[in-house]
C-alpha cells in the first residue's frame, strides 16, 4: 500500500494499475511535487574523510556507504546517517522505520532486483503484527532518454527502448510498493522529469546523484561522496557489482555489505570468471570517451572520476586473476570500526 500526505493513494485508472501508471499519478501529486521543489532546494552536501572536523560534521559522525547495487539497513544507535551516489539511471530508495529509526538504503540498477531487494531491505524494519507506516524517500534516475526517440546507445529489451533505463526501474519500483502489504508512506519522489536539468543543447542530466539521510530524525539531503568516504573495500565493492551478473548466488538480490547488530562491513564473497579478466585486459587501451560509451548507460552524464574507477577495477582484476585470493575459503572480508571512526579489517579466520 502507498500513502502520500497521510493518506491512501490511488489512480483514476483500474484496480490493479500498473507500474507505469501508478508512477505518473505520483509524479503529478501536488505533495511530492512540492517535496521535490523543497529537495531541490537543499544544497548537496560533500563528504570526505579530512574534512571530518569541519563544519558540516563531528568528527565523531558515523556513516554507512552503498555502492551500485548494495543495501544496508542501519540502527540509529550505532549509525549518524547512511547514504550514496553516484546514481545516474539508478535509483537510491530509502525506508525508515519511524518508530525505532532503524533506517534501510539501497542502491537499485535494474527492475530484476526490485521485488527480493525490497524484501531484503524490509527484512529487518518491519514487525509483521505492526501496522507501522514506513517512510519511503526515492532519488536517483533521470529523463536519460528524449520521449520523442529511442535510444540507440541502450542495451535494453526493444521495447524498453523508448523508455530509456530510468523510467522502467522507478515503474517498478512503484508498482511492487502498491503490491506490498506493508504501508508506504512516500514522503520525497525525486526521479525522473523532477530530477532533470536540461544545457543549452537540450541535453539531460540528473540534478543530483547521491543522498544522505539522518537516521535519528529521518532528513533527507543531497549528498556526493569522495573516494576517501567510500569506504571500506572500495575497489573489491565495485568489482563485486559487475562480477554478480555472472554469479548465480546473486540473481535478482541486492548485495550484503552490512551487519547491522555489529556495525561491521561484511563483504560477502563474490566469484569472478576469466572472462572479466579478459575484459579487462581488452578494455585497458580504450580511450576514456570510448570506455564511457561501452561501460555507462548514460555516458553524458557520469561523474568526472568513473573512468579512472573502471581502470583502478581492471587494474585489480589483472593483479588479482582468481577470486579466491579476495575471498579465501569463500570467508566474507569482515571490516570493524575504530575510535576514530575508520575501518580496520579483521584477519581471516581460516583453518
Amino acid at each position: 500500500m502507498i500513502i502520500v500526505d497521510g493518506l491512501p493513494f490511488s489512480t483514476d485508472t483500474s484496480a490493479s494499475p500498473q507500474g507505469r501508471d501508478i508512477l505518473a499519478a505520483l509524479m503529478e501529486h501536488p505533495a511530492l511535487v512540492s517535496a521535490s521543489n523543497s529537495f531541490k532546494a537543499i544544497p548537496e552536501r560533500r563528504f570526505s574523510v579530512p574534512e571530518e572536523s569541519g563544519p558540516e560534521k563531528t568528527p565523531s559522525s558515523k556513516w554507512v556507504y552503498l555502492f551500485q547495487r548494495e543495501y544496508a539497513t542501519v540502527d540509529p544507535a550505532l549509525v549518524d546517517f547512511v547514504g550514496t551516489d553516484e546514481a545516474t539511471t539508478c535509483v537510491g530508495v530509502a525506508i525508515r522505520n519511524p518508530g525505532n529509526g532503524m533506517t534501510s538504503v539501497a542502491h537499485m540498477d535494474s527492475p530484476k532486483i526490485v521485488d527480493i531487494g525490497l524484501s531484503q531491505m524490509l527484512s529487518l524494519l518491519v514487525d509483521h503484527n505492526s501496522d507501522m507506516e514506513l517512510d519511503v524517500h526515492l532519488v536517483g534516475g533521470f529523463e536519460d532518454v528524449s520521449p520523442n526517440h529511442g535510444n540507440c546507445n541502450t542495451r535494453s529489451e526493444s521495447r524498453e527502448k523508448l523508455a530509456g533505463y530510468s523510467f522502467p526501474l522507478c515503474s517498478k519500483i512503484v508498482e511492487t510498493l502498491w503490491n506490498r502489504q506493508e504501508k508506504f508512506h512516500i514522503r520525497t519522489l525525486f526521479i525522473l522529469g523532477h530530477n532533470t536539468r536540461r544545457d543549452l543543447e537540450g541535453n539531460a542530466y540528473p540534478i543530483f546523484n547521491g543522498f544522505m539521510v539522518g537516521t535519528s530524525t529521518g532528513s533527507i539531503t543531497p549528498a556526493s561522496f569522495d573516494r576517501t568516504s567510500r569506504c571500506p573495500d572500495e575497489i573489491v565493492r565495485r568489482i563485486r557489482v559487475s562480477a554478480s551478473y555472472e554469479d548465480s548466488s546473486w540473481k535478482g538480490k541486492l548485495m550484503e555489505t552490512y551487519h547491522t547488530q555489529t556495525d561491521q562491513f561484511k563483504i560477502a564473497p563474490c566469484c569472478w570468471t576469466l572472462r572479466q579478466l579478459h575484459i579487462s585486459l581488452s578494455l585497458q587501451d580504450y580511450s576514456d570517451s570510448e570506455i564511457l560509451l561501452m561501460c555507462s548507460t548514460s555516458p553524458s552524464a557520469e561523474g568526472p572520476d568513473f573512468v579512472e574507477n573502471m581502470r583502478r577495477q581492471w587494474e585489480y582484476l589483472i593483479e588479482h586473476p582468481d577470486w579466491r585470493e579476495t575471498f579465501p575459503m569463500k570467508q566474507p572480508r569482515v571490516f570493524e570500526r575504530t575510535a576514530e571512526g575508520d575501518w580496520r579489517r579483521q584477519k581471516a579466520l581460516i583453518p
